[in-house]
């Protein structure tokens, strides 16, 4: 079964569908063995994460694509990706992206209609596209890929710039276009959730990320909405900048690591989730083999 078939059976099982960001490939292992059945890469994540660089479409395919692999090399879980706005101007450089995710294990993407120049969804000063540049992008992705199940999923920032009713407008336009899901961004109610749910008629996504416009709904309010998939794109990572910066301050000002020990992970359980001693095993298995006269 392709990734991207996974990924639609997991939207159809789970409602919402619980969709955890992992930042690498470790945090895809730790996300699969909680009981997650669909994993997230954040492009902002990518950004600040691999190349310590801020959310501004500075990082580019290949960037998104070595942690892709990385990801999907160890962890079968469907990986959704963000895509920012395809990685190029023209037809040609979306269907590129959407060839080169499905080659590398993704499952599913989503691609917004900000302009090239793009900004975080929960920040001012976004610029869109026309409704139908977006509806080529989406016209391009479509027609680009190798998998008819790898999912083709559409963000919007119009409600920003230009309300409720032109988003919707642009949604239903986009699910006309080819898009299989829909991403309304910023967000900041349930009623209006519930609007693009009824209007879109393909499963909708609520970006539930910390500190920005939308609150944190728990899984019923959003279950009642009509919601399908539930986004914490960024939540472990932003926790583990704050531990690393906590362990780097204690060990700096205090010259020891003993006051951090109580929040890290043991070696032990860095082993189980690494299946670290399977591993040494059949190293020991390769080296006696190798040792005999």
């Amino acid at each position: 079964m392709s990734a991207g078939k996974r990924f639609r059976e997991a939207v159809d099982r789970e409602k919402p569908l619980q969709v955890i960001g992992t930042i690498n490939a470790y945090h895809a292992l730790m996300a699969k063995r909680v009981g997650y059945r669909a994993i997230y890469l954040s492009g902002g994540g990518v950004a600040a994460g691999s190349l310590g660089v801020p959310d501004l479409g500075i990082s580019n395919l290949d960037d998104v694509l070595t942690d892709v692999r990385r990801i999907t090399d160890v962890c079968d879980l469907p990986l959704l990706v963000d895509v920012d706005t395809g990685f190029g101007a023209s037809a040609f450089n979306v269907g590129r992206t959407t060839k080169s995710l499905i080659k590398s294990g993704a499952a599913a993407m989503h691609i917004e209609d900000q302009v090239g120049a793009k900004r975080c969804g929960h920040r001012p000063g976004k610029e869109l596209v026309s409704r139908e540049e977006m509806c080529d992008r989406i016209k391009a992705a479509v027609d680009a890929r190798t998998d008819p199940a790898f999912v083709i999923m559409a963000r919007t920032d119009s409600l920003a710039n230009e309300g409720l009713d032109a988003a919707i407008e642009r949604a239903r336009q986009y699910v006309a276009a080819g898009a299989d899901m829909i991403f309304p961004e910023a967000v900041s109610d349930l009623k209006t959730y519930a609007q693009f749910v009824r209007a879109a008629g393909v499963p909708v996504l609520a970006n539930i990320t910390e500190f920005g416009k939308t609150p944190m709904f728990a899984l019923d309010e959003l279950r009642a909405a009509g919601v399908a998939i539930a986004l914490y794109p960024l939540t472990a990572f932003r926790a583990m900048n704050k531990a690393a910066l906590k362990a780097y301050e204690t060990v700096r000002e205090k010259g020891s690591q003993k006051d951090v020990l109580g929040e890290m992970q043991t070696r032990d359980e860095l082993y189980d989730f690494l299946d670290y001693h399977s591993y040494e095993k059949k190293l020991d298995e390769l080296f006696s083999r190798e040792k005999r006269p």
